[in-house]
């Protein structure tokens, strides 16, 4: 059958039969049905949460060892607030929220 279809399309330049063996039609994909995304900020937390602690962990006994300690008290709250903002995502939106409501913006 194959042959037969490889043939028949060198010679003429098109099937005979009327049928394109290599047509497809996909059938479309019920609505609604995409990528479930949810969890997925809390799975990438979980993933990058023990490694962002190694790195800070080593660049702080880094700043340790070499006698930096203005360097290693810089690095240290720089860390923690990018830990807040990474642990507790939200932070930043209440943050907002109340700084505006203290200034009295709607």
């Amino acid at each position: 059958m194959i042959l037969h279809t490889i043939v028949e399309t060198a010679t003429t330049g098109q099937l005979l039969s009327g049928a394109d063996p290599l047509a497809f039609t996909p059938t479309p994909a019920a609505p609604g049905t995409g990528i479930n995304t949810e969890g997925l900020a809390e799975f990438l937390r979980r993933f990058f949460a023990p490694l962002f602690l190694v790195i800070v962990s080593v660049v702080a006994l880094f700043f340790l060892f070499t006698r930096e300690i203005t360097r290693f008290v810089q690095f240290i709250l720089l860390a923690i607030a990018i830990g807040v903002i990474f642990y507790v995502p939200n932070i930043i939106e209440v943050t907002a929220k109340a700084i505006a409501g203290a200034l009295g913006i709607q």
